[in-house]
């Protein structure tokens, strides 16, 4: 609980959504820190500085600018790359119309928290 609440603090004070990294073996510990720290990337295992910006071992993409999301205050959080500079068109059509049942869409939900 310690160790949760000064990432907290130090990612609000610092960089909120930035990344934080989690040295264990222990996969409680490293979903834990998953879930309730508000960073765009946690490597888990790794060396911060050489694996936030992309490597060939951890399925980032490579890049020095890194996306803070939206606890950062920015529009994306994904690694930064030649991708995010194109401009894309998309060439929109009308389908057959497919509309969810409430079940579908909220029944695992309902069921775990009513």
């Amino acid at each position: 609980d310690q160790a949760i609440d000064m990432v907290k603090q130090s990612c609000a004070f610092s960089a909120p959504g930035h990344s934080c990294g989690i040295h264990s073996h222990n996969e409680d510990h490293i979903q834990r820190v998953a879930m309730e720290i508000p960073v765009c990337r946690v490597l888990v295992n790794q060396v911060q500085v050489f694996g936030n910006g992309g490597f060939f071992n951890n399925g980032l993409w490579f890049t020095l600018s890194l996306g803070n999301g939206s606890w950062g205050g920015t529009t994306t959080d994904d690694n930064l790359t030649w991708y995010h500079l194109i401009n894309y068109t998309k060439l929109v059509r009308v389908i057959p119309e497919v509309i969810p049942t409430d079940e579908e869409l909220w029944g695992n939900y309902l069921r775990k928290y009513g």
